[in-house]
């Protein structure tokens, strides 16, 4: 368990010099059940958002109350994994060489959902974004797993080529 802890806060090893940042986030930290407790709660009620604006499509004006919730379900998502890892840490990790892009998109694509949705009131614009958005959600994902990417790519180029 002490293992998973130094994974997911960015210690891989214990051994670690710490720095004014270690420093502060060791004093202000939560306990490990109350971050697992927070990051399923936002996990959760993420998941539980992009359900419910899939009900809102059935309703007049639907595809806009969908992309906000959907939106915002993905955002929620996103930022639980803050209560694992930390928000530093996190951070870090989106930003980092091999994730930069995608992190890149997935903001843009947040972004530009929210604006097509509650700014423009452009629904068919909204729908393009949240497909973007769900393509580059993936793409992020997958950079978290060892070879996915590659596998991904590779059975793309097989089944287009």
């Amino acid at each position: 368990m002490d293992k998973l802890r130094r994974v997911l806060g960015g210690n891989d090893s214990p051994d670690e010099e710490s720095g004014i940042m270690s420093q502060l986030n060791e004093t202000t930290t939560l306990s490990w059940s109350t971050r697992l407790k927070a990051f399923l709660f936002c996990f959760i009620l993420g998941i539980l958002l992009s359900f419910l604006g899939s009900f809102a499509l059935f309703l007049r004006g639907g595809l806009t109350v969908f992309a906000i919730f959907y939106t915002l379900g993905n955002i929620l998502s996103m930022a639980s994994t803050c209560f694992l890892m930390g928000p530093c840490n996190q951070i870090k990790k989106m930003f980092a060489s091999s994730r930069a892009i995608a992190t890149g998109l997935v903001i843009a694509s947040f972004i530009l959902t929210l604006v097509s949705a509650l700014a423009l009131h452009n629904a068919l614009l909204a729908l393009i974004f949240i497909i973007i958005q769900s393509l580059a959600m993936t793409w992020y994902s997958l950079s978290y797993i060892p070879y996915a990417r590659d596998a991904v790519k590779k059975t793309f180029i097989a089944c287009v080529g």
